[in-house]
């Protein structure tokens, strides 16, 4: 669906396949709803203060990281090593600056490596152990790995494995397989930012990275285009760099934001039969945000301060005006 808004605008999205209503349950489904509103808020604290898209971006994404209901730091899913390797980046639309980390494993929040990458060195991305120690060197907060487990992580990780065996009774949801968290806004001033943070996918193989490190595959940012945060199986989103594609076709096609995103998701990304998603925000504030799941967990506040969020794909809806 599109949003029509103002100028300032934020987006947001905690993964694309929702856990099946049954499971997730009353509670589990009012939590949900309140981490998305928690994060829209505090990336929109930074716009309704006139900050910029880049603040408001990593802050809601932050929030995300934080949250043990989504697929990023803290609630990461597990890979096939029992471990955790996380991934994010982060991009600025008015430079094209950008900063990515993949499989981290020490840091608490990856989007605030990212963010000092891409202003404190001259690398974009940085991997592994030399990510680990450039946060550790910047005097960001560095945990150990069982800061990001939680019990529903492990028992996806069980299910996974069974699977692998051939000895899961009913086939896993595309939440216990996968999942990631983003943010896109547009600020006052017409500024467009990205930050996409991520766990990967469970049981995934030891040094695996997805897409959502990779400028331009399931992040990227430039004004006067678009601001892309995607969700699904990376390896798709990177062999279409879906994020960058979809500014090019605006660019290049003349299409408006809505069509691009769509055709990227139904069209380009269809032919895999993989589950997707992502959010996208053009320069006018108008949000886009198509999937091809049951659900993605959504959010978005426009610049008359109406929030909504979605879960499912039938009940995205307002929750509240600000003032």
């Amino acid at each position: 669906m599109a949003v029509a808004a103002g100028k300032a605008a934020i987006a947001i999205h905690g993964g694309a396949g929702a856990i099946p209503r049954a499971e997730l349950g009353d509670e589990g489904y009012r939590r949900a709803r309140e981490g998305l509103r928690q994060a829209l808020l505090a990336g929109w604290r930074v716009l309704s203060a006139g900050g910029l898209a880049l603040d408001a971006v990593e802050a809601a994404v932050r929030a995300l990281e934080d949250d043990p209901m989504f697929n990023a730091g803290h609630g990461a899913v597990f890979n096939a090593g029992g471990e955790h390797e996380l991934d994010a980046a982060i991009m600025d639309g008015r430079t094209l600056a950008a900063g990515a980390v993949a499989g981290v494993r020490t840091i608490r929040n990856p989007v605030s490596a990212a963010r000092r990458i891409m202003e404190a060195s001259d690398c974009v991305l940085l991997a592994g152990s030399g990510a680990d120690a450039f946060a550790r060197e910047q005097g960001l907060e560095t945990v150990a790995q069982d800061y990001f487990s939680t019990d529903l992580r492990r028992r996806y990780l069980e299910r996974a494995k069974l699977a692998e065996a051939g000895k899961l009774e009913r086939p896993a949801s595309e939440a216990e397989k996968h999942g990631t968290v983003g943010a896109v806004a547009v600020d006052a001033l017409g500024n467009l930012a990205a930050a996409t943070s991520t766990g990967g996918y469970t049981n995934k193989r030891v040094g695996r990275v997805g897409d959502s490190p990779v400028i331009g595959a399931g992040t990227y940012a430039a004004n006067g285009a678009c601001a892309v945060s995607g969700t699904g199986r990376g390896e798709y989103f990177i062999r279409h760099t879906t994020a960058r594609d979809i500014a090019a076709r605006m660019q290049f096609a003349g299409m408006g934001l809505a069509e691009a995103a769509h055709a990227a998701i139904f069209t380009d990304l269809a032919a895999h039969d993989c589950g997707a998603g992502l959010i996208a925000v053009g320069p006018d504030g108008t949000v886009a945000m198509p999937f091809n799941t049951p659900g993605m967990y959504r959010g978005a506040i426009t610049t008359d301060g109406v929030l909504c969020v979605g879960v499912y794909g039938d009940d995205f809806s307002v929750v509240e005006t600000l003032g």
